[in-house]
């Protein structure tokens, strides 16, 4: 096998060999590539002009599958021991640069060079792959190759060349073909190629179809058949000089020339004599001599006209080219006015834009600048008519004190009715006698709750002996529960069950600030809040009544395996739960927070009636305990700390609406019964959606759409995230929410019950503060030193009372309806 790759004309003398190739190639002087290939020429080809007549061409290309597919029929169909490669390199037009693709004259020379390099690199390597498949196959393999601009005809210029007789090259199929005609470099070669060579189109592994060879075309010329030097006659040496100073015309095989002229050049160079014989044959044969001297004139001139014209095409492609650079030039200058006027436009654009939108802004303040003008002097308005209307309610107020007066004056004579008053509530009692059976029960258990307050005694100091052995030393056994500032034991005391809940003494104040703050508390005496048995300060514990049925967290998810809990009785524990907390709220001369509400510290008795414990505890912590977040968070039992008000993690100041944002948390539990984790936001978006519901909880039974909504509204009020926007509980919003489960549990109105026994009043009084109780449970509240509204828990201005004559005979009528 043997390489040429010169990267010139060759001009070698027969032996001479190129370096970097595997063996010596043998060249015949004068010879160049034909004019129909490029200029740059790689060829692998024999010495032997006869080498190729039974050897099996194949046309390959850069896919190895398909050539692939070509040797492997090749190999299977002829079963021969060589082949020859035919491969046919198209170098590429445009060369990779840093600005992209550019063809290969505008492209720096060291770019073109190094790219063409790595073309012949991947070149070189391809034919490598073909050589051991054929190495594989052991078929014995030599390679032709040519450069050309178009593969077709590189592959016919081959064929011509080396008179190949035998060629397998890929085809498309023939649909296909009918689509693509002259377009194929199948049909293409089967058109131009010599028609001594017969042409196998393979596709995919399957023959297609066979051009075969014409039996009239004489066999192809060989090499040495090629060359017309040393067989000029001796007349036209001259003529012959002339021609070798060109290797063009000397090496041409251009097939215009007459075929006659072929064989007379073969004969010449086949005899082997010399310059003599073939004078002496010329001399013998003139006519052949005048005609042989008149075609080499034709050819001389010919030659020149060609150089010519080449020269001339070469100069006009110079001067093509010269001007598409300055073009290329010119387009690049036109792009970049282009951009730079589109960037100028755009710009021009964004700078009306913001000018229009300036411009709007200043308008639309001059807008808002009148309307706050207009508000201004409308608030003007508004102030001087507030004036007035002050100094009209300051009048109307000396008018009322005039009248308070005259009020205060009555009392006295109001006091002389009282004999008659017990006479008609003697009347009244034998009237409701009938309607207090039924009513026996409920009745029974209010009068106890006001009993129980007014034997109360006072609150109790114990020794740590005296709850040691109540609760056998603090026993894990006695231990009901424990939060975030104690543990809770339960024990026997004063012949009687009670709650010692022992705090930690690390986080309390100082004995005596514990001893005062525990004495507030004890005082704080109301139908829903667990009461305050004793205090032991030696050992930073408190004492509290005990309530055996559990918790509110234990009925309502069910942990003591009680039954649910309907909505009835829920509806009933908010509004005991608001009666508690706006009794905590309107203390005097402090309002007690509780700081703690959750579930777990709302207890029920055995009526499922609430009581609320742990409140005021907050108020025994030291200051930098209760705000310190750590401490907080540290001590919070599992489950509690979702229920700590927002504002109160971030600015740590313990407010009344810390504890409306966790009852708020609590409203929305009893509702739906879901963990406390998110359920304002999910409630929320079940409002919004209008799937209200979808939330409640079904256990509860068959919630009025009325009762479910109202306390689904104030729930999502109290958890507001801003505690301004959170409601604050007052006696009327209590009324509200005791009217909400009234009507069905009590068809009685509600202005007829008394706030304190929740009972019918047969002796309605009105009080300082406004309120209408029933006169005994009013005046038991009163003798228990306290002048404070059982309703407001403020300081009542009086404490007289007058009887509601109107209030008493509408009771009676309803009575007597009833």
């Amino acid at each position: 096998m043997e390489l040429i790759q010169p990267s010139h004309p060759l001009h070698g003398s027969a032996g001479e060999s190129l370096s970097g190739f595997s063996s010596p190639v043998s060249f015949r002087r004068g010879f160049v590539p034909p004019p129909t290939t490029s200029h740059l020429a790689e060829i692998f080809e024999e010495e032997d002009s006869g080498g190729g007549v039974d050897k099996v061409h194949v046309a390959v290309g850069k896919s190895v599958e398909k050539a692939v597919s070509l040797l492997h029929w090749t190999f299977k169909h002829f079963g021969c021991k060589e082949i020859c490669i035919l491969h046919v390199h198209q170098p590429s037009q445009l060369i990779p640069t840093l600005l992209g693709k550019l063809p290969a004259s505008q492209a720096n020379a060291e770019v073109v060079s190094a790219f063409r390099r790595e073309e012949g690199e991947r070149k070189m390597k391809l034919l490598q792959n073909y050589l051991r498949v054929c190495s594989r196959a052991k078929v014995k393999a030599s390679i032709a190759m040519v450069e050309a601009g178009e593969i077709q005809k590189g592959i016919v210029d081959l064929v011509n060349r080396h008179g190949v007789r035998k060629l397998v090259m890929g085809a498309v199929p023939e649909n296909c073909m009918k689509v693509k005609k002259n377009s194929s470099k199948a049909n293409y070669a089967a058109k131009y190629a010599a028609l001594f060579c017969e042409i196998w189109f393979i596709n995919k592994g399957k023959h297609v179809w066979t051009r075969e060879a014409s039996e009239g075309q004489s066999s192809p010329p060989s090499c040495r058949q090629l060359q017309i030097a040393k067989v000029l006659p001796r007349e036209n040496k001259e003529f012959h000089q002339e021609s070798a100073a060109s290797p063009t015309l000397s090496c041409s095989t251009n097939t215009s020339l007459p075929y006659n002229i072929h064989n007379s050049i073969s004969s010449s160079t086949s005899s082997g004599s010399g310059y003599n014989s073939a004078e002496g044959r010329m001399s013998s044969d003139s006519d052949i001599n005048v005609e042989e001297q008149s075609l080499y004139g034709r050819l001389a001139e010919a030659t020149l006209e060609a150089e010519a014209s080449k020269d001339k095409a070469f100069a006009e492609l110079l001067k093509r080219r010269n001007l598409e650079s300055e073009a290329m030039k010119a387009i690049y200058k036109v792009k970049q006015f282009e951009l730079a006027h589109a960037r100028e436009v755009k710009l021009r654009t964004e700078a009306e834009d913001a000018l229009r939108t300036t411009i709007g802004e200043q308008q639309k303040l001059l807008q808002e600048k009148e309307e706050v003008s207009r508000e201004i002097k409308r608030t003007m308005t508004n102030i001087a008519l507030l004036d007035s209307r002050a100094q009209e309610a300051n009048r109307r107020f000396n008018e009322a004190s005039g009248e308070v007066r005259l009020i205060q004056t009555s009392i006295a004579t109001l006091q002389q009715e009282k004999q008659s008053i017990q006479r008609q509530k003697m009347e009244a009692l034998r009237w409701l006698e009938r309607w207090r059976n039924h009513r026996q029960a409920g009745a029974a258990n209010c009068n106890g709750l006001i009993g129980s307050a007014e034997e109360l005694p006072k609150l109790s100091e114990f020794s740590l002996s005296d709850l040691q052995t109540a609760t056998c030393n603090f026993s894990e056994s006695f231990k009901i529960g424990q939060g975030g500032y104690g543990c809770v034991f339960k024990g026997e005391m004063m012949g009687r069950t009670v709650a010692i809940r022992k705090l930690h003494p690390h986080n309390m104040q100082g004995q005596a600030e514990f001893q005062q703050e525990v004495q507030v508390l004890g005082k704080l005496q109301h139908p829903h809040l667990v009461t305050l048995l004793g205090v032991c300060p030696e050992a930073w514990s408190l004492v509290y009544e005990h309530l055996s049925n559990g918790s509110l967290q234990d009925h309502l998810f069910r942990k003591s395996n009680v039954s649910s809990v309907p909505w009835k009785t829920r509806t009933r524990i908010i509004a005991e739960i608001s009666s508690a907390l706006c009794f905590l709220h309107s203390s005097k001369p402090e309002k007690i927070v509780h700081g703690d509400l959750k579930p777990q510290n709302i207890l029920l008795d055995s009526e499922l009636s609430c009581k609320i414990c742990d409140f005021g505890i907050c108020r025994l912590v030291t200051e930098d305990n209760l705000y310190c977040r750590s401490f907080c968070r540290g001590t919070e039992p599992k489950g509690a700390f979702p229920y700590t008000d927002p504002e109160l993690q971030r600015i740590g100041v313990l407010t009344p609406k810390s504890d409306i944002y966790s009852f708020g948390l609590i409203i929305l539990q009893l509702v739906t019964r879901r963990p406390p984790v998110g359920l304002a936001s999910e409630v929320r978006k079940a409002v919004l959606c209008g799937n209200l519901a979808s939330i409640l909880d079904s256990s509860a039974g068959e919630w009025p759409i009325t009762v479910a909504r109202r306390l689904v509204d104030l729930g999502l009020q109290c958890c507001e995230l801003n505690s301004i926007e959170r409601p604050e509980i007052t006696p009327a919003l209590v009324r509200e929410l005791h009217q909400l489960h009234a009507p069905e549990e009590r068809p009685v109105p509600s202005f007829f019950l008394c706030p304190i026994l929740q009972e019918i009043m047969h002796d309605p009084q009105v009080a300082a503060d406004g309120f209408t109780y029933e006169g005994e449970a009013l005046r038991g509240w009163l003798q228990n030193c306290r002048e404070t509204s059982p309703m407001t828990n403020l300081k009542l201005s009086h404490l007289h009372l007058t009887p509601n004559h109107a209030l008493r005979h509408a009771i009676q009528d309803w009575l007597c309806k009833s």
